[in-house]
């Protein structure tokens, strides 16, 4: 466990500013992307090879976006290759035509940005007042000031989405965007679908990080996401959403969490053709783990 609290400190830090080489496609650039609402950030979007503007592609916005391309780049040389991935679906026709917003995530800010805001001040003021005192490893804690995803959730949907809409040839309605990440870029993702159900059609939350923190016992974090999910899952009808899991590493922790989240979607009437969650037994907290399964979130999603 200690070794994974180390390793999710690290990938807060941003270590290469270069332009991830992809084996399949290219990659357009945003530099210190500059918003009102978060700290400036770099954007990187993937185009597949035959990126075309005599038609329209649907729209990936993924979280922890220096993660997603290029092992070479960064901090433990795993990376999601979703060029790869989408590349192999591409060629099989098992998806729609698609293109990837990576948004890099802030670095000390990623906790506070990626950690849902109304489900936070559902705790009492005495059990956020703790949580913000925890750390995640010595002197080092889990939020660098307040709980800020509500401000995130606008940079994204007031300022980035505009412009991607505006720049490339793209569908702008909510059956083709979708929006994904892992751990708490699953957190975020559930969030979005959640606070824009007119925005995004569906969302990835993959090894969601449930407990919040990197403890369970005696932990109100959960029971809050409970109750938020309760009062603000979209309509099923029109939105679908992918979870999943492993069992090794920090991922040992979701099964009985997520279990409770499944029984919300049952109840909320979620079913088998709008909600899909997986559990890959073994796998561990990894973008190595997520690579090998990455397909079908996308097909799930965004498939043919």
């Amino acid at each position: 466990m200690r070794l994974i609290v180390f390793c999710m400190v690290l990938s807060n830090l941003i270590f290469s500013q270069e332009i991830p080489e992809v084996s399949f496609g290219r990659i357009e650039r945003i530099e210190n992307f500059q918003s009102q609402f978060v700290t400036p950030r770099t954007i990187d979007v993937w185009l597949p090879e035959d990126y075309s503007t005599t038609k329209k592609y649907a729209v990936l916005y993924m979280h922890d976006g220096q993660m997603l391309y290029d092992a070479t780049q960064t901090w433990n040389k795993q990376a999601w290759e979703v060029d790869e991935v989408l590349a192999k679906l591409h060629a099989e026709n098992k998806i729609q035509d698609i293109i990837v917003v990576g948004i890099w995530n802030g670095g000390a800010t990623r906790h506070s940005d990626y950690f849902p805001q109304k489900a936070f001040e559902l705790l009492s003021k005495k059990q956020q007042d703790s949580i913000y005192s925890l750390e995640r490893s010595p002197g080092v804690k889990y939020f660098n000031g307040s709980v800020t995803s509500d401000n995130y959730l606008k940079f994204m949907v007031q300022e980035l989405k505009p412009l991607i809409d505006g720049k490339y040839a793209v569908h702008t309605s909510k059956e083709h965007t979708f929006v994904a990440g892992s751990s708490m870029g699953g957190l975020i993702s559930m969030y979005a679908i959640c606070e824009y159900p007119s925005v995004f059609g569906g969302a990835a939350c993959i090894s969601t990080h449930w407990p919040g923190i990197f403890q369970v016992e005696n932990n109100p974090i959960p029971t809050a996401f409970y109750r938020y999910l309760e009062k603000h899952l979209p309509n099923p009808k029109e939105h679908r959403i992918y979870f999943d899991f492993g069992t090794a590493t920090l991922d040992a922790l979701y099964e009985p969490l997520q279990k409770e989240v499944d029984a919300i979607m049952l109840q909320k009437g979620y079913n088998v053709n709008n909600w899909l969650t997986k559990k890959f037994e073994g796998e561990n907290h990894s973008e190595m783990a997520w690579q090998k399964r990455l397909h079908f979130p996308f097909v799930f999603l965004f498939g043919i």
